[in-house]
């Protein structure tokens, strides 16, 4: 996993025209998009996992923490789900800490040339692509862009959207435009979507 250092980023929100600033504690996120290898046991597919809630993906971030001996990051009760913040296991990133580590530094919708860093509708062939095989952000993260939507910890907006969840960073079969590091989506927890997969981060804790 990669440690993104602390720092500050703007949030903005196309639909209601509003934008936030937030201060991002120093964390720990996965170099790339959690495969089909490592949720699936599909043994050499580097593809990322796909049609993964955002409950599902919540319950992997658990049972891997488990199986390395980390504090469970999430209380699931049903559709119910809480996040201690001082555990130390896997969890999914906040928005603000995925559009930080995404924009890495850089002022602009992306962190490079859209073709050499995402697989979007214009040059994926219409499918996904194994994660990693484009260039990087400066931190080392890839795959930010394009492939599949991340599931991020966010509510969406509770007071018009109830319990729906943001997904960041554009698909295999999105537009160029969805491939931007403010762009954002929402999706109902329980929904298993064929381009929303996620990334695992860490909390830097003690």
């Amino acid at each position: 996993m990669i440690t993104v250092p602390s720092g500050r980023v703007t949030l903005s929100d196309r639909r209601t025209r509003r934008s936030w600033a937030v201060d991002v504690a120093a964390f720990r996120l996965a170099a790339c998009p959690v495969t089909r290898e490592q949720y699936q046991d599909a043994a050499g597919d580097r593809r990322p996992a796909h049609s993964v809630s955002w409950l599902d993906a919540v319950r992997h971030c658990n049972e891997l923490s488990r199986r390395e001996g980390l504090a469970a990051a999430y209380a699931v009760d049903g559709e119910e789900v809480s996040w201690d913040r001082a555990a130390d296991g896997y969890r999914l990133p906040t928005e603000a800490e995925w559009e930080y580590a995404c924009r890495a530094g850089a002022d602009g919708p992306r962190y490079g040339p859209l073709d050499e860093i995402a697989w979007y509708r214009g040059n994926s062939g219409e499918r996904p692509h194994p994660v990693g095989g484009l260039r990087p952000n400066v931190l080392g993260l890839y795959d930010l862009l394009g492939n599949v939507w991340e599931w991020c910890w966010d509510h969406y907006d509770p007071e018009v959207y109830g319990s729906y969840r943001v997904l960041r960073g554009g698909g295999w079969f999105d537009e160029h435009w969805s491939c931007r590091a403010s762009v954002r989506r929402r999706s109902h927890p329980t929904l298993r979507i064929d381009d929303v997969g996620f990334r695992l981060a860490r909390s830097i804790v003690g």
